[in-house]
C-alpha cells in the first residue's frame, strides 16, 4: 500500500479535476445532469482510481486500476471534444484541458509499464 498522495500523476489527475470542474460551471442550466456530470464525473474517476489502487495490495491491483483510470481519461477527452464542438467550452480550454488528460495517460502507460517490469 502506497500514499496515493505522493504520486505526480495523482496530483496532476486531481488537478486536472478541478479544472474540469471550474470550466463547466459555466454550462448552461440544461447541461446539469448531461454533459457537465458525466465529465465531472470522469475527471474524478481518473484520481480515484489511482487512489484507490494505492490502496489495494500490491501492483498487480494497482495496474488493474491505473487501466480503469486510462478509460476514465479517454472518455474525459471525447467529453471535452464534444462539448468543445457544441460550443460549450472555448478552443483555448479545450486545448489546455486536453493536454492535460494527454500527459496523464502518458504517465499512466509509463507507470503500468513500469510496474509490470518490476514483476
Amino acid at each position: 500500500m502506497q500514499d496515493f498522495r505522493k504520486l505526480k500523476i495523482w496530483k496532476n489527475a486531481h488537478e486536472l479535476t478541478l479544472a474540469v470542474y471550474l470550466a463547466t460551471k459555466a454550462f448552461p442550466f440544461e447541461e446539469t445532469y448531461g454533459l457537465r456530470s458525466q465529465m465531472r464525473r470522469s475527471s474524478s474517476s481518473i484520481g480515484i482510481n489511482i487512489a484507490e489502487g494505492c490502496g489495494r495490495g500490491g501492483s498487480i491491483e494497482l495496474r488493474r486500476f491505473l487501466r480503469v483510470s486510462m478509460g476514465s481519461a479517454s472518455e474525459l477527452e471525447y467529453q471535452l471534444l464534444l462539448a468543445r464542438d457544441l460550443k460549450l467550452l472555448p478552443q483555448a480550454e479545450h486545448l489546455n484541458l486536453t493536454s492535460r488528460v494527454v500527459e496523464i495517460k502518458r504517465m499512466t502507460t509509463a507507470l503500468i509499464r513500469r510496474l509490470t517490469t518490476d514483476n
